[in-house]
């Protein structure tokens, strides 16, 4: 099958998403072109199968900005008449969706036009809720496609609720390659984060004020009273700057890594012992998931999609936003507790890996590709 992929190149879950099942796509022997206006950050190096088509846009007198919305649908209408794609796979559906259905217009008349299909991720709900103006388009482009996957049940019935969708919303969750992301597959030297006498937590985001990058420096705050302990933080956003001066005010620099954006976060993941993800508002939890596939339980929060991948009281806790106290306690417990804290470990590499693993949930997408397909 030849499957044209549009999602958002920089780092974040639904990128990264795309990515990874391009890759797992065209190992098992489809032709996947990429359509982006970068080269998608984890598509680092070279794959059979796999072609990159850059979207250019041209400044012009008239355009107070670039129109680049324009100019990916044109790209997307060339690669699929050039290559005869059988699917356009969007992930998001502002501008994405937009663009694959004004790309199938200008393909009208043409032998053979692509189907599309529209991956929800959540910031298209969200969005919405934080400016209205955007229902209508966002409800049109995503029940104009021909078939709508969401990443977690969760997000699918928002979806179905906000925008009174009664067209069948398929969830096809996220996934990980153990291949890449597992207890053992580390080049990660812990000695560089920590000492043998002190736990370390991390937190893997893009600091955009949802994921609360504030609280994550708050709980770390509360256990390192108890425990010696050190934090490492991967990736970068607008909440990078407030964060840094956070730590400064807590007196917590000596004690706080930053390594920025990670292209290969699985060399790191494994080395901690707890992850942290007090998010606002998740769809599904990519981060938590590939900490738990790397043996790392997490401390997540209740009400968000994370209930789909982190087991309550089993690989991890799940608590109410912003109640950092009671993360900071439920932290600390686990973390005393050596035997306990090895079987959360142990959970979640074997509850990840039986339930998210790339082969269950490639083969997901591929036969709900050949149902779109085939009508």
């Amino acid at each position: 099958m030849k499957i044209g992929i549009t999602c958002y190149p920089v780092a974040g879950g639904s990128g990264i998403v795309a990515t990874e099942l391009g890759q797992q796509l065209a190992q098992r022997g489809h032709e996947v072109h990429f359509i982006t206006y970068a080269m998608p950050f984890r598509l680092d190096r070279f794959q059979s199968n796999i072609f990159y088509h850059g979207v250019e846009t041209t400044a012009y007198p008239l355009f107070k900005f670039p129109p680049y919305t324009l100019t990916l649908a044109a790209k997307m209408a060339e690669v699929s008449r050039n290559h005869e794609l059988d699917i356009l796979h969007v992930h998001y559906a502002i501008p994405h969706a937009t663009c694959a259905y004004l790309a199938s217009q200008l393909l009208n008349g043409h032998t053979r036009r692509p189907k599309i299909i529209t991956t929800l991720h959540g910031t298209d709900i969200t969005l919405v809720g934080s400016d209205p103006s955007f229902y209508d388009i966002a409800r049109f482009s995503i029940t104009a496609s021909d078939g709508i996957t969401a990443v977690s049940k969760y997000l699918a019935d928002e979806t179905a609720d906000v925008f009174k969708i009664d067209k069948e919303i398929r969830v096809i969750h996220n996934f990980f390659d153990e291949t890449r992301f597992s207890p053992a597959k580390t080049d990660c030297a812990r000695k560089e984060f920590a000492s043998d006498d002190e736990v370390l937590l991390m937190h893997v985001s893009n600091f955009r004020p949802v994921k609360r990058a504030l609280d994550v420096i708050d709980i770390f705050d509360k256990v390192s009273v108890q425990l010696p302990a050190r934090l490492v933080l991967i990736g970068e956003g607008p909440d990078t700057v407030l964060a840094r001066r956070q730590i400064n005010k807590r007196n917590l620099t000596d004690r706080v890594n930053f390594l920025g954006n990670q292209h290969r976060v699985e060399s790191v993941l494994p080395c901690a012992d707890l992850f942290l993800m007090p998010s606002e508002e998740e769809s599904f939890g990519l981060a938590a998931l590939e900490a738990l596939a790397c043996g790392v339980p997490v401390i997540g929060t209740s009400g968000t999609g994370l209930v789909e991948v982190v087991e309550d009281f089993k690989n991890g806790f799940l608590l109410p936003v912003g109640d950092t106290g009671s993360m900071a306690r439920a932290a600390i417990s686990l973390l005393k507790d050596k035997t306990r804290l090895t079987e959360f470990k142990t959970n979640a590499a074997e509850s990840s890996r039986k339930r998210f693993r790339a082969d269950k949930i490639v083969g997901e997408y591929e036969a709900y590709y050949e149902d779109v397909v085939n009508g």
